[in-house]
């Protein structure tokens, strides 16, 4: 019986079991996921569990890792399975989750994924038109009927694009963005410019066409090493 008396203790921070399969947002940082058989999160973001679950690192081949924007790294994933409850959150970023139906499809960077259903499909792809200015622009393409959680530093924007309004983005605070967008790298700034330091913001990411485009507001700092 628990006698200590605490705000630490009310129902805003109390963890309740699980009502229903499959992710729910346990609070603005972190996702909880009642485990029925298997899904996927990123390494290192399991901060609690109960039941009976088995954490096992996926290879480290095309299936195994989602490219990082930009740098070309990889972000490292884990199977979760068995039956139990799991709690996944990275370092106090908000977390969301988007649901998707069948025929859905979701560009996002391989940093801002948490979990996702294991009957989601994904693939890596190099951005179209990006080239491989600072090494070659890697997404993470997630198709399939199921829910994805993300993370994001501070509160994202989800930006409409519209048809002959393109809209541009850094490519260090893309999130990612809706099926039917073109793609190209946009150049702001003369080459002189950048030699005589410029404003730092030389090269950002052209999307064309029809759909929205989700930003964190703050660029990207590199990942840390992950030890789970």
């Amino acid at each position: 019986m628990l006698r200590m008396k605490s705000d630490l203790f009310s129902s805003e921070h109390m963890v309740q079991a699980a009502t229903v399969p499959g992710m729910t947002l346990q609070n603005s940082k972190s996702i909880k996921y009642a485990v029925n058989g298997e899904m996927h999160a990123r390494q290192g973001s399991m901060i609690a569990f109960r039941g009976s679950l088995q954490f096992e690192r996926k290879g480290q081949g095309i299936g195994g890792m989602l490219k990082r924007a930009v740098t070309g790294e990889g972000l490292a994933l884990m199977a979760v399975r068995g039956q139990g409850e799991a709690w996944f959150a990275h370092e106090a970023a908000n977390c969301f989750i988007v649901e998707m139906e069948q025929g859905d499809v979701l560009t996002v960077n391989g940093r801002n994924v948490l979990c996702f259903d294991a009957t989601l499909a994904y693939e890596i792809k190099t951005v179209k038109g990006a080239g491989m200015t600072g090494g070659g622009l890697f997404n993470s393409v997630f198709s399939g009927y199921g829910k994805l959680g993300l993370i994001c530093e501070g509160q994202p924007l989800v930006i409409p694009v519209t048809a002959g309004q393109p809209v541009y983005v850094d490519t260090d605070a893309v999130v990612g963005w809706s099926e039917r967008l073109t793609t190209s790298l946009h150049r702001s700034q003369s080459f002189g410019s950048m030699v005589r330091g410029g404003s730092g913001e030389a090269v950002q990411l052209m999307l064309q066409g029809e759909g929205f485009v989700i930003v964190r507001p703050s660029e990207a700092k590199p990942e840390k090493a992950s030890a789970g």
